[in-house]
């Protein structure tokens, strides 16, 4: 599994907004000039996190972006599956009926249920709030 540079972008910008969590909306130029990536760029990723309900957004002089939720209700996972999709190392896991006719007579399946296993389960026990933590709370983050 490889993760793209879509799904590096999100989590940085949603990482930005953690820790600029107020009650204040965070303009998209800001994000960028911060984390260094193309305002395009990020153009593309907002509507992801949007219709994934991890952003809040809003126009006008003040407006901006701000997270649905607070930072320790966000996972990692959260985004990496609003802007990659399923994280299922393979196409039979995609769904939660696992549909494949060979399944009983799969040798392998066990390996790849495990991974997927251990791969939600450590994205989904990170939080914005535990890389904000660890990060010191500065504002010099990169992935």
């Amino acid at each position: 599994m490889k993760i793209s540079t879509k799904g590096r972008y999100a989590l940085r910008m949603a990482v930005y907004l953690a820790k600029h969590q107020r009650d204040e909306y965070v303009s998209l130029k800001n994000i960028a000039e911060s984390e260094n990536i193309s305002k395009k760029y990020l153009e593309q990723i907002v509507p992801m996190l949007n219709r994934a309900g991890l952003l809040r957004t809003t126009r006008g002089n003040k407006g901006g972006y701000l997270l649905t939720k607070k930072a320790d209700e966000i996972t990692v996972g959260d985004i990496l599956r609003a802007t990659e999709g399923n994280l299922a190392p393979i196409a039979c896991l995609e769904y939660e009926v696992n549909d494949c006719p060979r399944k009983e007579q799969c040798s392998t399946l066990y390996i790849w249920e495990g991974l997927y296993q251990q791969i939600t389960g450590y994205l989904d026990s990170i939080t914005l709030q535990d890389i904000v933590e660890r990060d010191g709370n500065g504002d010099d983050y990169s992935i």
